[in-house]
């Protein structure tokens, strides 16, 4: 959730309200076209306290999306409910990638923050010798003796 407090009585496409003569009526399909659906598992409402079905809009899409794969596409119960699966298996994984990709985001951007860090450190007293001439010579520094 976004950190917000949702209203309990809000309606979203995810709040089981409908009986199933309604979403039967919704979806085109007989009421017991939904049963069946539910018992294969292809389309799962939430249930009362008395065990009755209530569908919410996102079920009703579903069942809409079975029949038309069922009756348009010609593909069978099984197949369906493998779509299904991994439809929702690629949904779960895109939002596994998205967490792994914010957490990849937060990672590089501390390790920038730490390099600042790290380079504000830096002694500025110290600066590097380099002699135009000659760029690969070397020099020794040796104190004199006796002074």
């Amino acid at each position: 959730m976004d950190g917000r407090r949702r209203n309990p009585y809000e309606l979203t496409d995810e709040s089981p309200v409908y009986v199933i003569s309604v979403a039967a009526q919704l979806s085109g399909l007989h009421p017991q076209t939904l049963r069946q659906y539910d018992r294969l598992g292809l389309v799962s409402p939430d249930r009362t306290a008395g065990r009755g079905r209530r569908y919410s809009a996102r079920d009703i899409e579903l069942l809409r999306q079975v029949q038309q794969l069922s009756q348009d596409e010609g593909i069978n119960l099984a197949g369906i409910k493998r779509i299904i699966e991994l439809e929702n298996q690629v949904a779960a994984l895109q939002s596994r990638i998205a967490e792994l990709s914010a957490a990849v985001d937060g990672a590089a951007a501390a390790m920038r923050q730490r390099e600042a860090q790290v380079h504000a450190s830096y002694r500025r007293d110290l600066v590097p010798y380099q002699d135009v001439q000659q760029a690969s010579a070397l020099v020794v520094w040796r104190p004199k003796r006796g002074e």
